[in-house]
């Protein structure tokens, strides 16, 4: 291994005012040409990361992957898959990344394999009753010949959460089918776990972004309970069951994994960083995030808020008390390779079923890209003022929209086939990023791309806007550049003087951030302009509509 300069030591709690930077690596950078991302590409381009002023990058799934779930089916923890490279690439990006001064954060993914793992292989040929099946969930069906499911448990992705294999047995799966559930009570779970966590800490990993972070325990004992009337899947039954009951999903016996691993992370110095992906209740979700855990939580609520000030502002309030009770900072993201990006969804009209907005390819209803774009710019710098850790989307600080319109035939996320075609799913903000207003795939790689760009990519690329004033990439350079340097404590007081519809705080070392979320001009407060995220209206007296400021008093 080479020795790598471990620069987060200069600042050990570096992550809790961090801004992170999500890379989906295969649609990032292609560096070999073949229309997938790999890891040369990312490390190619990790002077973009630099320049924009991140401090971190996190990185999706690079493991071994038939790509059943976009590389959460993972064949092999502790390998990066031969398509993106090898561990000498993978060491490589980390030492260029600590040169720029770069944090890595990995993905791990705990809740599951891919059926290709060899554990997975061992149990199917070693048969009902065997040790090897102990490592997943296998159980035998219900009906007079177990023609029926264990349970009435549903996947993520659609249908029933079980499959059943040749000699008659189940197996759980809440994901994809190629994905089956670990058993986290088997010793040989948690060991293998342990080892992978060093594995990546030994070459430089700084943290971890833990994948399903809520699921990894669940209530065995038989019978299997059904969820019945209680919710069909197992997401609408966390809100209607006691907390921590639920057979699946964010049970109290997580925690004392959570706390295991802690003990490997404060074993390096500085401590290895985590962050929980849990789908709970925010008071549920600081349990995760406490020091004695992960250190971190993703916050939702904040992602799924509507574009209205009084929704926003008790969200925000409730977060960072959230965040307090655990002793952790608070988290905020606005886009992610799940979700349909920010400068479309935003946009997009209260109550509108983001799902059929897909398969309309957009049209139904049809979107304004420049009202979503504004809408956009003005909750970035909203996010990026508040206290915490904000966690960017590759392409959104080029104003990227969803890409609503892939034609069916293209599709390659599980949930298209898995629910009948009835759910698009999330390609549209998987499309890979544009870096050249030309070429085959505007930059991305020699070739073309594997998922189609549209035309409208090349007004978006980094070179299109690189230098450009008042463009989307340099708004974001602008903004995290002034972001370091005012960014003080974790506090934040409500300006209570405020028109309906705009937000305003101040921030302990004395600067404020107004929003304005309705549809007019409002009087622009008193101080001198820092950052707008569009032009000022009445020879910048007035703050225009869906527009963000920061002010210095």
């Amino acid at each position: 291994m080479p020795d790598l300069p471990d620069l987060s030591s200069r600042n050990p709690d570096w992550w809790r005012q961090a801004v992170v930077y999500q890379v989906y690596p295969r649609s990032f950078a292609d560096a070999d040409g073949d229309g997938l991302g790999d890891i040369r590409g990312v490390t190619e381009r990790l002077s973009h990361l630099a320049a924009l002023g991140a401090d971190a990058l996190w990185l999706s799934p690079f493991y071994p992957s038939e790509l059943a779930d976009g590389g959460y089916d993972v064949a092999d923890h502790r390998d990066v898959d031969p398509r993106l490279g090898t561990l000498d690439d993978f060491d490589a990006m980390v030492a260029e990344a600590h040169r720029l001064g770069l944090k890595v954060i990995v993905d791990i993914v705990p809740n599951h394999t891919s059926h290709r793992h060899p554990w997975f292989q061992e149990a199917l040929r070693s048969g009902p009753g065997s040790a090897a099946r102990d490592r997943y969930v296998f159980r035998d069906g219900r009906g007079a010949h177990g023609e029926l499911p264990p349970t009435d448990w549903q996947s993520v992705f659609g249908g029933s959460a079980w499959r059943r294999v040749p000699d008659g047995q189940w197996y759980l799966h809440l994901f994809a089918a190629e994905q089956p559930d670990l058993n986290w009570d088997h010793d040989d779970v948690r060991a293998d776990f342990r080892t992978t966590l060093r594995f990546w800490s030994d070459r430089g990993v700084d943290g971890f972004r833990v994948d399903v972070a809520h699921a990894l325990t669940k209530d065995l004992t038989e019978p299997l309970r059904d969820l019945g009337d209680v919710g069909a899947t197992g997401e609408e039954a966390l809100d209607r069951m006691p907390p921590g009951s639920h057979p699946y999903y964010d049970r109290d016996e997580v925690h004392e994994i959570y706390r295991d691993w802690r003990k490997i992370f404060d074993a390096y110095s500085p401590p290895r960083t985590a962050v929980a992906e849990a789908w709970v209740p925010g008071a549920r979700r600081a349990l995760y995030a406490r020091p004695d855990e992960l250190g971190q939580a993703f916050n939702f609520e904040y992602l799924q808020a509507r574009w209205d000030a009084d929704e926003l502002r008790q969200v925000i309030t409730d977060s960072l008390a959230t965040a307090r009770t655990a002793g952790a900072s608070a988290t905020w993201v606005l886009s992610n390779h799940d979700v349909v990006r920010h400068a479309s969804r935003l946009t997009l009209p209260p109550g509108t079923d983001e799902n059929a907005w897909l398969l309309s390819g957009g049209r139904a209803p049809a979107v304004d890209a420049d009202a979503g774009l504004r809408r956009a710019r003005a909750a970035t710098l909203l996010m990026l003022a508040l206290p915490g850790s904000s966690y960017l989307y590759q392409g959104e600080e080029l104003g990227l929209p969803e890409v609503a319109d892939l034609p069916f035939e293209v599709l390659q996320d599980p949930i298209w086939e898995q629910t009948g075609h009835a759910r698009k799913g999330r390609d549209g903000c998987r499309v890979p990023l544009p870096w050249t207003p030309t070429g085959p795939s505007y930059g991305f790689g020699a070739g073309r791309a594997w998922l189609p760009q549209p035309a409208s990519f090349a007004s978006y690329a980094v070179a299109a806007q690189d230098g450009v004033a008042g463009s989307t990439l340099e708004l974001y350079r602008t903004a995290l550049r002034l972001r370091r340097k005012l960014l003080e404590g974790e506090d934040l007081t409500w300006a209570e003087d405020t028109p309906a519809g705009v937000l305003a705080f101040a921030r302990c070392d004395g600067w404020r951030c107004v929003t304005n979320l309705t549809d007019a001009p409002v009087p622009l407060p008193p101080g001198e302009v820092l950052l707008s995220s569009a032009p000022l209206d009445g020879d910048g007296r007035s703050l225009g509509a869906d527009t963000t400021v920061w002010l210095a008093q």
